[in-house]
C-alpha cells in the first residue's frame, strides 16, 4: 500500500495507490488547517508502507517527515521520471508540474500541454521526444475574483459559475462574464502561442479545481482530468521507492 499526498498552496489531497490503481478514497485537508493532528485523523484507520510526496509548500513537506513514520519520496527534478528535462534550472521547476508532466507523457508521447488550474494556472510544455521544456504562470481564476472585491469599496464576493449573457445584467453577472468568459480568453491565447512555438499537434490536458468550468468552453482541450497530478505521483513514486 503506497500513499500518495499532492500538497498544494489551497488544498492538500491523499489517495492510496492500490497495485497501479488509485483508491476511491480520498482525504482532503484545507493546507493552512494542515497539523499533526489533522494528518494522523485523515489518515486514521489507513495501512500504507510507503508515501510519495508531491509538495510545492516546504512547511508542509517538514510536517509531513516529521508526522509519518515510513519511507518517504519528495517528488523533485532528481526523481526518476519518464520524462527528460531541458529546462536552464530543473531545481525552480515545482514537483506538481512534473507530476502533471509525467502523467501526460504516458498517456500520449508527447508533443503534450498541460494546464492546471490550481491557486495560479500553469502550463507545462513537453516536445514530441518527451522532454520538459517550461511552461506559464498566470494568476489563477480565485485570484482575478478575489482582487475585485478586496480592492474595491462596492463589488462583491461572487462564487465562480458559467455566466447566462455575456452581457452582465447585474454586478453579479458583470464579474462573473470577466471571471470565467474573460479568464477563458486568457487561456486560448497563451495555447495559441504556445503551439506555435511548440509546433506539431499538441494533445493538450486540463487539471486543477476549476478545470471544469473553465474547460468546457475550450475546444482545443482535449482531456480534463482532476486525477492527473495524482496519476503522475503514483507512477514517480512507483519508479523511486
Amino acid at each position: 500500500m503506497h500513499l500518495l499526498i499532492d500538497n498544494s498552496n489551497t488544498l492538500t489531497k491523499f489517495a492510496l495507490d492500490l497495485g497501479g490503481e488509485l483508491s476511491e478514497w480520498r482525504g482532503v485537508i484545507p493546507t493552512l488547517d494542515l497539523s499533526r493532528t489533522s494528518v494522523q485523523n485523515t489518515l486514521h484507520g489507513r495501512t500504507f508502507e510507503k508515501v510519495t510526496l508531491c509538495s510545492v509548500v516546504p512547511d508542509a513537506s517538514n510536517l509531513m517527515r516529521s508526522t509519518l513514520d515510513q519511507p518517504i519520496h519528495h517528488i523533485s527534478h532528481h526523481s526518476k521520471m519518464p520524462i527528460t528535462i531541458d529546462y536552464p534550472n530543473p531545481s525552480k521547476i515545482g514537483a506538481d508540474r512534473l507530476a502533471n508532466a509525467t502523467a501526460a507523457i504516458l498517456d500520449c508521447q508527447g508533443p503534450a500541454i498541460v494546464i492546471d488550474f490550481g491557486t495560479a494556472v500553469t502550463f507545462d510544455v513537453l516536445s514530441k521526444a518527451g522532454s520538459y521544456l517550461g511552461g506559464v504562470i498566470a494568476p489563477g481564476t480565485a485570484s482575478l475574483r478575489d482582487y475585485l472585491h478586496q480592492k474595491t469599496a462596492l463589488l462583491p464576493a461572487i462564487q465562480l459559475e458559467e455566466p447566462n449573457s455575456a452581457i452582465g445584467r447585474s454586478t453579479e453577472e458583470a464579474m462573473q462574464v470577466g471571471a470565467v468568459i474573460g479568464y477563458r480568453g486568457l487561456i486560448r491565447e497563451i495555447l495559441n502561442e504556445v503551439r506555435r512555438e511548440l509546433g506539431g499537434e499538441p494533445k493538450i490536458f486540463a487539471t486543477g479545481g476549476d478545470a471544469e468550468l473553465i474547460g468546457k468552453g475550450i475546444n482545443d482541450i482535449d482531456i480534463i482530468d482532476q486525477d492527473l497530478t495524482m496519476k503522475g505521483i503514483q507512477v514517480i513514486g512507483t519508479l523511486n521507492h
